[in-house]
């Protein structure tokens, strides 16, 4: 009998420092290499952060003008931006000149916003000349913030839609507009909240940032390490332990976190030795790592950013998008983990134990409360609260259960002990370093928002989104299911180019509506985008989370996609299933009349099984292992029950029941005649 595989956390650790500077390196391509000065200049950049995270909090629990919180959080985001993202990258680690001049012509030009007031707005129509000159800064300001950030691609994306809604008169048709001048554009993207203080931005500034302040404060609080240990502890033991550990962990990272490549690297850093040591290689280890991370953009109580603006486009609680996200995300893990049951059959691998780490009780005892973080924004959300204020008194309970152990705290126990060293302690402390985390965390997005926000506009203006959706029904010929894969087409190309966030908003602006036109509900509509912009993540050339994750395997990165695909593919099938049929979207907790008033379960608890089944059956299929490994033939047949399962219709579902059924029954066979052969000793 094989012993099991014994794994020390020193040596889960062992990630080569050259492997984890290479996967640091694809989390700067989502989110900017950043500057790191030193000295009296770091500490400025570090308390204008904190200011930046101070004001929003402030913000969560008082009122401040709508025009004002929206301006002052653009300020905020593109002066740190310059001041952080160097424009180049021989130029990183210094502050030139240039980047003071576009800092603080970013604060100008926000002060000049506020400060103008209702006069200001009103006169969005026939804007006055130092309203052009300050909308024409703000604009490119937004353009190299985003270059900075996420690269060349969404802002030439950004300046395409511009010079579309200046060009319209010259354009072919369909494409054919009247056009807008400069002034017309201006107005609309400065002096409104429809452009660039609009929809992204409100989003961006009253939830988005909260939520990565709530991050940084369970980071700093070593929740992160403790959802490690806890996942390590409660799954070792078995073959398929190492992959379980993975997707539990990945879970409790994810959650708060909500960044896919972030989520991957942690995770990355600590599970590859483990992986490894009981059979994975290199790129299947790297795909289910990046899987794992992907999870994180889908799973509550945070998603992704994009889930804010899924409900501020539908006018929607969040909490609804919550609900809306908890059965795909259990078909997800779900999908995982029969990934990982496959593997360990599939490459025979051994029992793991993990030395030196305390049982899951032991954990959960001494660091409990990390768990109440991890619901409390769900309960204050029941309570009654809205989501700003869940969020902020969350990240209270975080601060206050992070006081309870030495080990953990957010403000060290001997602050105080050495009053002429408190300056430095301040500014060292967790708490400190948690606010200048959450606002620096989130400038990539913040910057995209902004840019998103030129594009909402611009889409609003021409009246693209009816011309694009009327376009993709006539190549449809009015088919829903055609309509459906161009759409799926249509933002998974988006989603090669951008982050999942910008693709999630070009997308619902210009692609949505062709599915409403259809019959499809909004909130079908605007999930079945955001599951397929998630598909950015595992998509070059933009695959962030399995790029980051070769980096640490030392895989090759485009196999480790291709893994990656592998093992998420069948649940990202499943958003078919809540676009072309109204119990389809029981998935959604929302489907039916009877299930949205919560009275037809029976219907939500058949849809979801019948989702199951179709899970089991593909992920056996692109495993090429069920029971024991499936033939050509036998994989066909998976396929297409995964498929006809997929598909909501009686008589498919039913079809695809019976291809199931027969595959197993082939199976149960071969494994009886297999066993039934007469062994030589």
């Amino acid at each position: 009998m094989n012993e099991p595989a014994r794994v020390s956390l020193s040596e889960a650790a062992a990630v080569s420092s050259e492997s984890l500077q290479k996967a640091e390196e694809y989390i700067e391509a989502e989110e900017g290499a950043a500057n790191r000065p030193r000295g009296g200049l770091a500490v400025f950049l570090t308390l204008g952060a904190v200011a930046m995270s101070a004001f929003h909090l402030y913000s969560a629990y008082s009122i401040v003008p709508t025009q004002t919180m929206r301006g002052v959080h653009v300020a905020f985001v593109l002066a740190l931006t310059f001041l952080l993202f160097p424009v180049a990258r021989r130029f990183r680690h210094r502050i030139m000149w240039w980047d003071w001049l576009a800092a603080a012509i970013a604060i100008a030009v926000a002060a000049y916003a506020i400060r103008g007031g209702d006069d200001f707005t009103d006169r969005n129509t026939l804007p006055l000349p130092w309203d052009v000159a300050f909308g024409i800064a703000l604009i490119v300001l937004v353009l190299e913030a985003m270059r900075r950030t996420s690269g060349w691609v969404m802002p030439v994306i950004t300046a395409a839609f511009l010079a579309y809604a200046l060009a319209g008169p010259w354009l072919p048709a369909p494409w054919t507009h009247k056009g807008y001048d400069v002034g017309r554009l201006v107005g609309v993207m400065y002096m409104t909240l429809e452009g660039i203080f609009g929809v992204a931005i409100d989003v961006s500034s009253s939830l988005i940032i909260l939520f990565t302040i709530f991050g940084a404060f369970l980071q700093y609080s070593n929740a992160g390490k403790f959802f490690i240990d806890f996942s390590f502890a409660a799954m070792g033991g078995r073959p398929t332990g190492a992959g379980r550990t993975v997707v539990l962990s990945s879970f409790l990272l994810g959650g708060p976190s909500g960044s896919g490549v972030a989520t991957t690297v942690t995770l990355a850093s600590v599970a590859y030795p483990m992986l490894s040591k009981v059979g994975y290689e290199r790129n299947a280890a790297g795909g289910l790592l990046a899987a794992g991370g992907l999870g994180a953009i889908i799973s509550p109580p945070v998603l992704g950013a994009a889930a804010f603006l899924i409900a501020e486009f539908l006018k929607i609680s969040y909490m609804d998008v919550l609900l809306m996200a908890v059965i795909p995300t259990v078909l997800f893990y779900l999908a995982l983990f029969l990934m990982v049951e496959i593997d360990a059959r599939k490459y025979a691998m051994g029992n793991i134990t993990f030395e030196k780490v305390q049982t899951a009780w032991a954990l959960a005892r001494r660091y409990w409360f990390h768990f109440l973080s991890l619901v409390s924004i769900i309960a204050f959300m029941v309570w009654g609260f809205s989501p700003v204020m869940s969020v902020f008194w969350a990240t209270a309970v975080s601060l206050a259960t992070s006081l309870l152990r030495r080990d953990t705290s957010l403000i060290p126990y001997d602050l105080f002990t050495a009053p002429g060293k408190l300056g430095r302690k301040l500014l060292d402390m967790p708490l400190t370093r948690a606010m200048a985390g959450g606002s620096t965390g989130m400038l990539n997005v913040g910057a995209t928002c902004a840019g998103a926000g030129i594009i909402v506009g611009v889409v609003t203006l021409t009246g693209l989104g009816l011309k694009f959706s009327s376009i993709v029904i006539a190549y449809a010929a009015g088919s829903l299911l055609l309509t459906a894969i161009f759409t799926a087409l249509v933002v998974w190309i988006v989603g090669l180019a951008v982050p999942v966030t910008a693709s999630y908003i070009i997308c619902a602006v210009i692609a949505a509506p062709a599915l409403t036109k259809l019959g499809v509900p909004d909130f079908a509509a605007h999930m079945f985008i955001f599951y397929y912009a998630v598909l950015s993540e595992v998509s070059p050339p933009t695959a962030l989370s399995p790029f980051a994750a070769a980096a640490i395997t030392g895989g090759d990165p485009y196999k480790t996609t291709l893994h990656c695909w592998k093992y998420t593919l069948p649940a990202f099938l499943l958003p078919f299933m809540f676009v072309l049929d109204p119990d389809g979207r029981a998935l959604l907790l929302m489907g039916s009349a009877k299930a949205a008033a919560g009275a037809d379960w029976l219907l939500v608890a058949k849809v979801t099984l019948t989702a199951a089944a179709a899970i089991a059956a593909l992920a056996a299929a692109f495993q090429g292992w069920a029971l024991l490994r499936t033939s050509a033939f036998e994989r066909v047949l998976l396929v297409a029950a995964g498929l006809a399962l997929v598909y909501p219709s009686g008589l498919a579902n039913g079809t695809g029941f019976v291809l199931l059924l027969l595959v197993l029954v082939m199976q149960l066979a071969r494994r009886a005649a297999h066993s039934a052969k007469p062994r030589i000793s």
